[in-house]
Formats: structure tokens, sequence, C-alpha cells
């Protein structure tokens, strides 16, 4: 049995994952944190069969409960605070929050080589999707004018999504840098043509009613490939947030991707 903590259980996401952790056998939620806990039973909220009080401070709930692996679904002015945490209790981080920079990515990184520690950090957990960004990378060998649009729900906070920037990445490894369009091209309004990666261009879209949805859109002479994927219910991603928490233990290092973990 995999010891896990959840971190936001009481945000959507959150009430996804504990819901769908406590119906794997091979896992048992031992403790769930919020920020904005009041001690309810998440447990009884949720069917559970179990109480599972919702606790505030997280390292000690760490203390008193000795999860092997947190799950963490909060906000990106939280999350690294919360994987320092967890790496220095020695528990490993599956991490879904989006948004974390560069420079923390690289702290993780040489924190997790200089203590023998493991952290997951997945842009996006639905298997579908990571998919989608293995048949784009695949595609700008051969196609390597491309734009990426993605469409989040309108309380997404980081723009664009880590999906989009992990696709761009991608994409940009397969083709040299160069601008796309005519290079005298005007933008009317500035940001018209989206942020500019390489010389590709990502579009973010934040409205009521999306979930999480993304198009890479290739170019070519007389013909036009769009790759895209949707995930139309927070469910597209529990079985890869099951399945990170189950292959993660006994690993080494930052591990970033669910492409890293298939196949295993």
């Amino acid at each position: 049995m995999v010891k896990v903590l959840v971190s936001g259980a009481n945000g959507r996401m959150g009430r996804e994952v504990v819901q769908a952790v406590s119906r794997d056998p091979e896992c048992e939620i031992v403790a769930t944190v919020d920020i904005k806990s009041s001690w309810e039973d998440v447990g009884e909220i949720l069917g559970l069969g179990k109480s599972v009080r919702v606790e505030s401070d997280l390292a000690a709930a760490i203390a008193s409960h000795s999860p092997q692996v947190m799950i963490d679904f909060t906000h990106p002015k939280s999350v690294v605070g919360n994987i320092m945490t967890a790496l220095r209790h020695g528990v490993i981080p599956v991490v879904g929050t989006t948004g974390i920079t560069a420079e923390d990515m690289e702290m993780i990184r040489k924190y997790c080589e200089d203590n023998d520690a493991t952290c997951f950090i997945c842009p996006n957990f639905s298997i579908g999707a990571v998919l989608m960004m293995q048949f784009a990378k695949e595609a700008a060998r051969y196609l390597p004018h491309c734009e990426i649009i993605e469409m989040h729900h309108d309380q997404k906070l980081d723009a664009p999504s880590g999906t989009a920037l992990l696709t761009a990445q991608l994409v940009a490894g397969q083709r040299k840098a160069f601008h796309q369009g005519h290079p005298d091209e005007e933008e009317k309004i500035a940001g018209a043509r989206g942020a500019d990666f390489e010389g590709m261009r990502i579009h973010s879209v934040r409205l009521p009613g999306y979930v999480a949805h993304q198009e890479v859109i290739f170019g070519g002479v007389g013909q036009i490939l769009t790759i895209r994927h949707d995930s139309i219910s927070r469910e597209s991603f529990m079985p890869g947030v099951v399945m990170a928490c189950k292959k993660i233990v006994g690993r080494r290092g930052l591990i970033i991707g669910l492409d890293q973990l298939l196949g295993e």
C-alpha cells in the first residue's frame, strides 16, 4: 500500500484526487491538507466510508501521518513551499500544480540530486494529453510551422498552461527557431498574434465551460494537420495521478512528465 497525503484537498481537483486514490486497492489516503481547512471530514462528504479530516498544517500532517507520497494540486504561489516541505520530510511530491518557474525547477532538481530525493512534476496527468504531445513532437520533424491554442476554464491562474509550454519545448527540440508568418506583419492590437516561443505562437483562451483543451496546428504546403486533446471532466486526470503515486516510489531525482512513467 502506498500511503498518500493529498494537498489542496478542498479544491476541485483535490476532491477528485481524494476519491480516485481512495478507490485504488494499492493506495491509502492517510491525510488531507488544505489552507482553507475547517477540520471538516472530507471522507464523510465524499462517502469514502472512513473519516478523513482536512488539516491546515502540511508539516504537522506529514509528521503525524507519515505518508510516502504527497499529491499537490494547490496554487502557483504555494506549490514550491509545499514541495520543499515534503522533500525535507522524506516524502515524494507528485505535483499537478503548474506555474513553477524555471529557477524553482532547477532548485528542486539540485535538492533532489544532493539529497538522493525524488520529486515528480507533471504539467498534465491525462494520458491522452501525453500522447497528444508525443504526436506533436513527431509531426514537428516534418511540419515545422506550428501554433498552439490552449483553452482552459476561467479560474486558471497561469497562462500559457504548463501543457502548452511543454508541448512548445518538445516541438522546439525538433526544429530550428525561426519567425513564423510574414516578416513585416503588424499587430493592430498588442498580443493579437499570441506569445512568441522560439518563433512559434501560443494562444491562451480562458472561458467558463472549458476544463482543459489544446490544439497543436501544423501548416505545410497545401495542407494543415491539427492534433487536439480535450479533457471534458477532471476525471480524465485521475488514472495518471494514481499511476504516478504507485510508479514513482523507488525512483530518484526530479522527474517531469507522465511520459517518463508510461510503458514501465
